[in-house]
């Protein structure tokens, strides 16, 4: 495996209610772009600036003569991490990616490693430009005044995140990554998709964990719409309400937006959190979807994804109780979209059948990452090739069922059959620097 450096600069921005929204950032050497921020390989994050890179030991300034704008770049030979302070919201980022001399090859992620462009290339000489659009966060509740009201209760691992924190971090990465610009803008028109749920779903920021939340948005057509993911491992629909995440949706969702719902993995375990799937459980996700409507927004129901457990006959064993079902009686009881990745999954999963579709999890031997001692065998949570697979069930179904969310799929999706999965060792994810071997909350 390759050498890692972990970075773990920690961004705890207050709340500041005059913020600046919109930027423009010529990346490259001493020359630049009238109206546009200088960005050189000097360029490390300042809070007095509010931007920088998080790093600046790899980065390199490139200079091919010609356009201010476009002539010259940022560079690295190994992920590089941009960061702006932004007020929470939607924004759109118009990036301009490629080598007037030269040919790249460039992914970006945002936050947590939230897929936005997989595998840009240029030809030598071309310069691209390529929108995305994504959602900003932090973790307090506020009033029409812009007041504070309350606040998201996060978990000690949550602030290690690159979420909650009032700030845009942009992974630059892949095998010759090269940024001439970044331009951000806010978005007032994108529909918004709130994701909750649990470990499944969340943006998780460590390799090699993934869910299909982080894969989702990269199907998407940006500006139009625009995925804010509020999900977080161990996660129940109880202790949802309990650290006022749901609150925080309640507080931003507007008419028009969608509420995904995907819990019953963490639900259907004894303690305080739990619900019986019949009863508590029913009746949770009813007051949520009445919630919903009444703030005019759209529900989706999702079932949970099925564990890595097989049967002797190379079957799927439901290790999920009565929680998928539940849901499904929900959704006609209460005349709502329903994905149902429980289902799909376990198509999925059957056909790579028991060994094969270990790649799709977090099954890794002793010292495949720095500080490793110990194989990996997680029948839970998905790597990032089984997260973009289950992503594509959850666009699939999207699809099929003409919801009206299909307007946004972009061409990015084509069509899937979970019988006939994707090829493991041809999926493209160049990794990030973030790792560790400790398994996510919940099970």
């Amino acid at each position: 495996m390759k050498n890692w450096i972990i970075i773990m600069t920690v961004f705890i921005c207050s709340s500041i209610s005059a913020q600046q929204t919109t930027f423009k950032f010529d990346f490259g050497g001493s020359r630049t772009q009238d109206g546009f921020i200088p960005i050189t390989e000097h360029s490390k994050f300042d809070r007095k600036t509010g931007y920088g890179f998080m790093d600046i030991s790899n980065i390199k300034s490139v200079d091919r003569g010609g356009n201010a704008l476009k002539g010259d770049f940022i560079t690295s030979d190994r992920p590089f991490y941009f960061s702006v302070i932004l007020s929470e919201g939607n924004y759109d980022i118009q990036l301009t990616l490629g080598d007037s001399k030269g040919s790249s090859e460039t992914t970006v992620r945002v936050e947590n490693r939230r897929l936005l462009l997989d595998d840009v290339k240029t030809k030598a000489g071309d310069v691209v430009e390529k929108l995305i659009t994504v959602h900003v966060k932090d973790s307090i509740i506020r009033n029409q005044n812009g007041n504070e009201i309350g606040i998201v209760k996060l978990k000690p691992r949550e602030k290690k995140y690159l979420h909650w924190d009032n700030l845009l971090t942009i992974e630059f990465n892949d095998k010759a990554p090269k940024v001439c610009a970044v331009v951000i803008q806010p978005n007032k028109v994108a529909k918004t998709i709130y994701l909750t749920g649990d470990s499944t779903v969340v943006d998780q920021l460590y390799e090699p964990w993934a869910s299909w939340g982080q894969m989702f948005p990269y199907f998407l057509i940006p500006h139009q719409v625009v995925v804010a993911n509020y999900a977080e491992s161990g996660e129940t629909l109880k202790a949802f309400e309990g650290r006022h995440r749901i609150d925080k949706i309640w507080n931003r969702i507007k008419p028009g937006d969608y509420l995904f719902i995907e819990f019953g993995h963490n639900d259907q375990k004894p303690g305080n959190s739990h619900l019986e799937a019949n009863s508590g459980y029913k009746e949770k996700l009813k007051e949520w979807i009445h919630k919903a409507r009444q703030l005019e927004a759209i529900p989706v129901l999702v079932t949970s994804v099925n564990r890595h457990v097989f049967d002797g006959n190379k079957k799927i064993v439901n290790t999920l109780g009565d929680y998928p079902s539940a849901m499904r009686e929900v959704a006609k009881e209460e005349n709502v979209f329903l994905i149902d990745l429980n289902a799909m999954s376990k198509t999925l999963f059957e056909a790579m059948g028991p060994e094969l579709s270990k790649k799709a999890f977090v099954y890794y031997p002793a010292n495949s990452y720095p500080s490793q001692a110990e194989a990996l065998s997680d029948d839970t949570h998905f790597n990032t090739y089984g997260a973009y697979e289950l992503a594509k069930c959850v666009v699939k179904s999207i699809t099929e069922q003409n919801l009206p969310l299909q307007q946004f799929i972009s061409k990015n999706y084509r069509n899937f059959d979970p019988e006939k999965p994707d090829d493991a060792e041809k999926f493209h994810w160049p990794e990030s620097i973030f790792m560790e071997a400790l398994k996510p909350d919940g099970n």
